[in-house]
């Protein structure tokens, strides 16, 4: 019988041909009832076997098992990551790690990396923005995927970097933790957002002929439809018309009073980075207080209480592309969190003014946190012009000029959206179904949110939830929350996106003060907004209840478990 060295083997963990591979000494109890292994030799080493050989096999729940890409992610081209490149015939290294472990010591110990393998993150397939750093614990990573990363001009077998290069203090100013640093600027650097990548995936086998032979009994009453709302070259009217209108709407945004007071209120929108999980925008609501949506935290949260091991940062002053990027971050100030999901899907923390932070090494002046927009705050406007301002795509601050569309021409405009894709039968039934299993709906008139948020059309989404909409005289009356988006071919587009009543959320959240008995909160609230005449009013409407009034009035019970499921922006 011929032998190989335990070294020199390599196992196929499931029947799918070339789906994953695993370590020699892959916990058996990991291993699924009915799971198939394939055993087959290589010659030269594929792992290099360590301790874990002598470890007792424990329970299942006791290990966390994620698989890495064999491609891998930014700045791993052409640079060798793994001992024996024969795993590259697999998809996926399954590998594992006891709970409690990092994931560096889970990939050292697995044996078919490379030794030097020192600096590295992973990111979420499904999720590019969610960044795993080597010193993190391998508990939520369990049926995870990844790819490996590595930092700008670092090959992953280079030699350790001297001592001698390590940080410095400054004069005035602590340098920053360089741990910390990377997943700043990862975090900085990354695009896209995590809702949106989901719609990449498709593993679906499907009979096209199947598909096109129902889709042709369905389409002619859709095409009908479609052709009866643009009779003639009435749709090219009604397009031309909608530039005209877009047109007085970029002539208004383009006074320079206008622009000018935009870009100072702009000063006070930043980037907020919820760890390895999201990323969104948010704005200074008062004093410390930062106001983005709550979606971003989703399964972060216990109570009105960020778990532990979220960090969050905030960075402002994001605006300059590389390599000239200039931004400043605050981290948390504490733990909790006014958090409300459903209807009004908002969220409000306290950052630290005093863990200010630049994205430079050497010595900055110590920046103050931009004023709150809160005093600002507006009506929503029924119909005319709006502006967002946010981090599209996790990338520099934009903002949008666009125009508000009306309750009653809702359904319009997204038949205008479709119009381009009338003689298409495929993309036509598809993007119809999918916004309406979205919810889309809810918005058009009769719905239960057609009087509750504001509709446009922007490019302002993959990252931008928590982004404020201000009106053409410089009032935010909108929190720009989501949209419902759809893929096609290779870009995601929206087919209408709406923003929450800031007054709304304002009264919710004084109620929310009021009921916890938060006097000093309360008196800051009232000291801010004394000079907005809408929203001393508002206020003095909730805190004059008597307190039997307030206990007895619920919190929007229907729209809570609204079932609406429009994809978020973030």
């Amino acid at each position: 019988m011929k032998t190989c060295p335990d070294e020199n083997i390599v196992i196929q963990l499931g029947k799918e041909d070339k789906e994953s591979t695993v370590a020699t000494h892959f916990p058996c109890s990991c291993i699924g009832e009915g799971e198939s292994l394939f055993i087959s030799f290589k010659p030269e080493k594929v792992e290099v076997a360590r301790d874990q050989l002598y470890r007792p096999i424990q329970s299942r729940d006791k290990y966390s098992v994620f698989y890495i890409d064999t491609i891998g992610g930014k700045n791993t081209k052409q640079k060798n990551l793994f001992r024996n490149n024969a795993v590259k015939e697999f998809k996926y290294l399954c590998v594992y790690g006891e709970k409690g472990m990092t994931v560096k010591e889970a990939l050292k110990r697995d044996g078919r990396f490379i030794d030097k393998l020192d600096d590295f993150t992973l990111t979420d397939n499904k999720n590019p923005n969610c960044i795993t750093e080597q010193k993190q614990k391998v508990d939520n990573m369990d049926k995870k995927k990844f790819k490996i990363c590595l930092p700008r001009n670092k090959r992953a077998n280079d030699s350790s970097v001297s001592s001698n290069n390590s940080p410095q203090m400054g004069d005035t100013t602590p340098a920053v933790d360089e741990a910390q640093q990377r997943k700043i600027r990862a975090a900085v650097q990354k695009r896209g957002i995590s809702v949106r990548a989901a719609m990449e995936k498709s593993g679906n086998s499907v009979d096209i002929g199947e598909i096109y032979e129902i889709l042709r009994h369905q389409f002619p009453d859709l095409k009908t439809f479609m052709e009866t709302r643009f009779p003639g070259d009435s749709y090219q009217k009604a397009v031309n018309l909608r530039k005209e209108n877009f047109g007085k709407i970029q002539q208004s945004f383009s006074e320079v009073h206008r622009v000018r007071k935009l870009l100072k209120l702009g000063e006070s929108v930043c980037k907020v980075v919820v760890g390895d999980v999201c990323q969104g925008t948010g704005f200074v609501l008062f004093g410390n207080f930062i106001l983005t949506n709550a979606h971003i935290f989703k399964d972060c949260v216990e109570g009105q209480k960020l778990k532990g091991g979220i960090d969050v940062y905030f960075l402002f002053n994001y605006e300059d592309p590389e390599p000239h990027t200039n931004y400043y971050y605050f981290e948390l100030a504490h733990r909790e969190i006014c958090y409300t999901e459903g209807y009004l899907d908002y969220a409000i923390l306290e950052l630290n003014p005093e863990s200010q932070k630049s994205n430079h090494t050497a010595k900055t002046e110590k920046m103050k946190v931009p004023p709150g927009l809160l005093k600002m705050f507006g009506p929503m406007p029924r119909d005319g012009e709006a502006c967002i301002i946010g981090h599209p795509a996790g990338g520099v601050k934009k903002m949008d000029p666009t125009v508000i569309i009306e309750k009653e021409k809702r359904e319009q405009a997204v038949l205008d959206h479709l119009h381009p894709y009338i003689d298409s039968i495929v993309t036509l039934h598809s993007i119809s179904t999918f916004i309406k299993d979205q919810g889309i709906e809810n918005i058009m008139i009769d719905g239960n949110k057609a009087d509750k948020v504001v509709t446009y059309d922007t490019f302002m989404y993959h990252g931008s939830s928590g982004s404020p909409v201000f009106d053409a005289h410089g009032r935010v009356f909108g929190l720009h929350t989501a949209g419902y988006p759809y893929r096609l071919e290779n870009s995601v587009n929206s087919v209408i996106e709406f923003a929450q009543p800031l007054l709304t959320i304002f009264e919710h959240f004084v109620r929310m003060l009021k009921e916890g008995r938060a006097k000093e909160l309360l008196k800051r609230v009232e000291k801010e907004v004394k000079e907005n005449s809408v929203l001393k009013k508002l206020f003095k409407s909730v805190v004059e209840l008597k307190e039997e009034q307030v206990k007895a009035e619920p919190a929007e019970p229907e729209d809570s478990s609204d079932s609406s499921q429009s994809m978020d922006t973030d």
